[in-house]
């Protein structure tokens, strides 16, 4: 049976959805509620590795948070900063992140998932 690693949060519909399809699949589902433990910096940064992006792009940008941070992705800083902001303030990570073996996506949508089943 495969194994995933769900971040998520479940008042999410997208998250729920992206969880449900695991579970249709037959994956043993680890759900990390990223809100209430966020993941340490070399956990996100693993993840984004595995997906090859930076971690300006996991960022929810729409969040009322990101605006009062004053955060703009053109900021100088550096990824271990980014790395940094996200883990502080978790509620600006995307969401779902779904991990199965070495291969990370983020679910959105929630289909994605399948791409690494």
């Amino acid at each position: 049976m495969k194994q995933a690693t769900i971040y998520h949060n479940p008042r999410c519909s997208k998250s729920r959805q992206t969880l449900q399809i695991l579970q249709d699949n037959g994956v043993s589902v680890n759900e990390v509620r990223y809100l209430d433990m966020p993941p340490s910096i070399e956990e996100l940064d693993a993840l984004c590795h595995a997906m090859n992006i930076t971690p300006q792009e996991i960022i929810r940008t729409g969040e009322n948070l990101f605006k009062e941070l004053k955060l703009s992705l053109n900021d100088d800083r550096s990824r271990n900063e980014w790395l940094e902001i996200l883990v502080e303030n978790p509620k600006l990570i995307e969401r779902p992140i779904v991990k199965v073996g070495h291969q990370v996506v983020i679910g959105r949508p929630p289909e994605n998932v399948l791409t690494i089943l």
